[in-house]
């Protein structure tokens, strides 16, 4: 998720600072949107083949698109300030005001959405596990252990209850840090 959240910053700061390339940049992230993220994902796995490598490709270009979305929202909003102005007037290069004023501004959100990306990411490469279109099946995953447990649960229910259950408690503790990133870090909440 990593991956993603680089990538889809980069793209977002470019297009919300550029406004000659942002309807370009935007129309091909919304291309990618179009298609159900799963969907996206087993095409580029069937495309590239069974790797870890390749998992991380694939949910890197997935995600990249929503969080290039939120990065240009705040850069939309943060290039019309006086500070980015000022950095203009005394000529301070557009590199430096993308990564000093701008993206240190779109921390606060993209820390929040980062915390729900890498869940999404956790179900996404647990289902393409599940589905046999992820990593290798010599290398263990919680989808891969739903997987093969799902075909004896008579026998041995625990083997796919277990990883359901630990992959259920991840996502969910991951979801809970994001609400209370984004309670902690919002200042309207903070009004109230």
């Amino acid at each position: 998720m990593v991956g993603s959240i680089i990538l889809g910053s980069i793209i977002g700061l470019i297009a919300g600072y550029y406004s000659r390339l942002d309807n370009i940049i935007m129309r091909v992230m919304d291309g990618f949107e179009a298609f159900p993220s799963i969907l996206l994902a087993i095409a580029i796995m069937a495309t590239l083949g069974p790797a870890t490598r390749n998992v991380i490709v694939a949910l890197t270009v997935v995600y990249a698109p929503n969080i290039s979305r939120l990065v240009r929202g705040t850069t939309l909003m943060n290039r019309r300030q006086l500070y980015v102005e000022s950095a203009k007037a005394i000529g301070m290069r557009d590199h430096a005001i993308l990564r000093k004023y701008i993206l240190a501004n779109s921390m606060s959100p993209l820390i929040v959405q980062s915390t729900f990306v890498i869940a999404f990411g956790i179900l996404a490469e647990a289902s393409l596990s599940f589905l046999g279109a992820g990593v290798p099946p010599q290398t263990p995953t919680w989808g891969g252990m739903v997987s093969i447990g799902q075909a004896r649960l008579q026998q041995a229910w625990w083997i796919a209850v277990f990883p359901g259950m630990l992959l259920f408690m991840t996502v969910l503790a991951m979801n809970l840090l994001g609400d209370g990133l984004r309670d902690a870090l919002d200042p309207r909440s903070r009004k109230r």
